[in-house]
């Protein structure tokens, strides 16, 4: 199962200084259901904003965000965070493990925060650390986990749930070139497999045009990139 995902006239604006910082000044975005786009930039330039909104993370100043077909900013706060529990993924730069958490109960944490039955999670948080190459390292917690491993973990994490969307902030930024290309090459494969919409923010112009689409976002609006230009 996958979701699409649409935002109309986006905006946001931080304080800095006692000055007023726009960060995204009137997006517009569609995202197809199953579809896998990529959002490059300079750094500041919002993507990770942009990214926490679509995920309901925070809130915008002005316009709206429908998931499937429901608008975030009608939703209550339960509700939203059943959202986040169910429908999405995250997968962020640094894992945000729980350090006291082996890594299969890591994994678990969306499952038990669902109410799924302990065994069904148990078996589906297994099956995906095999799937990564990890399931032998199940009961190491991340700091005897290497950095590659953790984000594997992570990425299972952000699947036990098979969310129908899954939102990927510099998944690879910490890793070094060539774990971070395998843990990619894993995203994008977990992604197609479970018929995932995936939007992903990164500064690695190769790996965003791995992604089926690729956008810019540059002084606070997504554009198409220009011709042979797709840097980030």
């Amino acid at each position: 199962m996958s979701v699409a995902v649409r935002a109309r006239g986006l905006e946001k604006a931080y304080r800095d200084a006692g000055r007023r910082l726009e960060v995204l000044r009137g997006i517009d975005l569609d995202v197809e259901a199953g579809s896998s786009v990529a959002i490059v930039g300079p750094s500041g330039s919002g993507k990770s904003t942009l990214l926490h909104l679509l995920g309901g993370l925070d809130e915008p100043d002005a316009g709206v965000i429908e998931i499937d077909g429901r608008r975030l900013d009608r939703m209550g706060s339960r509700e939203r965070a059943r959202l986040r529990n169910r429908t999405i993924g995250f997968v962020f730069q640094f894992h945000q493990l729980l350090p006291d958490f082996t890594a299969l109960e890591n994994v678990l944490l969306p499952a038990r925060i669902a109410g799924v039955d302990p065994r069904e999670g148990w078996n589906k948080a297994r099956a995906l650390l095999e799937e990564v190459g990890v399931v032998e390292r199940e009961d190491h917690f991340p700091s005897e986990l290497s950095g590659g491993e953790r984000q594997r973990v992570a990425l299972c994490r952000a699947l036990v749930l098979d969310p129908p969307l899954l939102l990927a902030d510099e998944p690879t930024g910490n890793l070094d070139p060539r774990t971070g290309d395998q843990v990619f090459g894993l995203l994008m494969d977990m992604a197609e497999k479970h018929n995932t919409t995936m939007v992903l923010v990164t500064h690695n112009p190769e790996m965003a045009r791995r992604c089926a689409r690729l956008l810019v976002l540059d002084e606070g609006l997504v554009k198409e990139p220009a011709a042979g230009n797709a840097g980030g």
